[in-house]
């Protein structure tokens, strides 16, 4: 393990944060170097934290038994669905097209980039437990003699712990890829 693993990362260490030193998030909205690419790079990592963190709540509800599971399911099923197969495809995009292209751009950040991919990995793997998790709960909610609040518990462990590995790795991936878009523009990396 380094520093740098998805686990116990804080951000980025100081030659990494080159761009990010040069342009901070509170320059981000106005940055005229941030096209259409970077404008929806940021509202999906957005739609990701929302739906993560109105999942999170849902399944607090349902495990304080705020929420029946007639309600729940059928509002949770579509939303989880969503949520795994979008992140899952838009982690492979970044990593077949967007990195490589990043990477070329600017070889001081080369670490950096390959440190995502490895988030990405990880992340793979957190979708894939989050999935197991949802099914079951999803399976025991229809069977009415089942082990609810054990599914229930389940799935209101695994989803904060997710959201926490997502969210660091949303923002150290904007703290590089925006930076970056702002400073050598979409139009000259080819991507604008």
């Amino acid at each position: 393990m380094t520093d740098l693993d998805l686990d116990r990362r804080t951000g980025w260490p100081p030659e990494l944060r080159v761009l990010l030193d040069r342009h901070p998030r509170e320059s981000w909205p106005n940055a005229a170097g941030i096209g259409p690419t970077g404008r929806f790079w940021l509202q999906r990592h957005d739609l990701f934290r929302e739906l993560t963190q109105a999942l999170t709540m849902a399944a607090g509800e349902l495990q304080e038994d705020r929420v029946d599971a007639a309600r729940f399911v059928p509002w949770f099923r579509p939303r989880i669905g969503f949520l795994l197969h979008e992140l899952h495809g838009h982690h492979r995009i970044e990593d077949l097209h967007y990195f490589p292209v990043f990477q070329a751009a600017d070889p001081r950040l080369a670490r950096g980039f390959e440190v995502l991919d490895a988030d990405h990995h990880a992340i793979d793997r957190a979708i894939a437990e989050l999935g197991t998790a949802s099914d079951a709960l999803l399976r025991v909610l229809a069977a009415p003699a089942a082990d609810r609040p054990g599914a229930i518990a389940g799935l209101a462990t695994t989803l904060p712990a997710f959201l926490r590995r997502l969210e660091r790795h949303l923002d150290d991936e904007e703290d590089l890829v925006i930076p970056l878009l702002i400073d050598r523009g979409e139009g000259p990396l080819g991507i604008g």
